[in-house]
């Protein structure tokens, strides 16, 4: 984890403020996987639950979303031994911390769409 002071270092030099920007973007970037993190900040889901919440997505993106989130420490896995073998998804305390990002996309898109919609 970096200090704050290391922070508002990289947030004064160009490069390395876009590296990281960049770095964000690669983790969550796509149509889906945010959608995806909003739905597990309400806590584990199930496939067919996420398939729920996310109207319009097909279970093969899903599938492939899920396994790229886990990939990046952002989701976990957990496959239960059960019959039949249950299998839940939870953010991983890496993908808790996008809720400071989800919750400032939320705020500006209803500003933004307010806006548009008044003029």
């Amino acid at each position: 984890m970096h200090d704050s002071i290391e922070i508002e270092e990289i947030k004064k030099c160009s490069v390395q403020y876009i590296l990281a920007v960049n770095d964000t973007l690669n983790v969550i970037s796509g149509k889906w996987k945010l959608p995806i993190i909003g739905s597990l900040l309400f806590g584990k889901k199930r496939f067919k639950e996420l398939q729920r919440d996310i109207a319009a997505i097909t279970p093969r993106m899903l599938s492939k979303e899920l396994k790229e989130l886990e990939l990046n420490s952002i989701i976990k896995r957990t496959v239960y031994d059960t019959i039949p073998v249950r299998v839940e998804y939870e953010l991983t305390d890496s993908g808790f911390k996008l809720n400071h990002v989800l919750e400032a996309m939320v705020e500006w898109g209803v500003e933004h769409r307010e806006n548009v919609l008044n003029n």
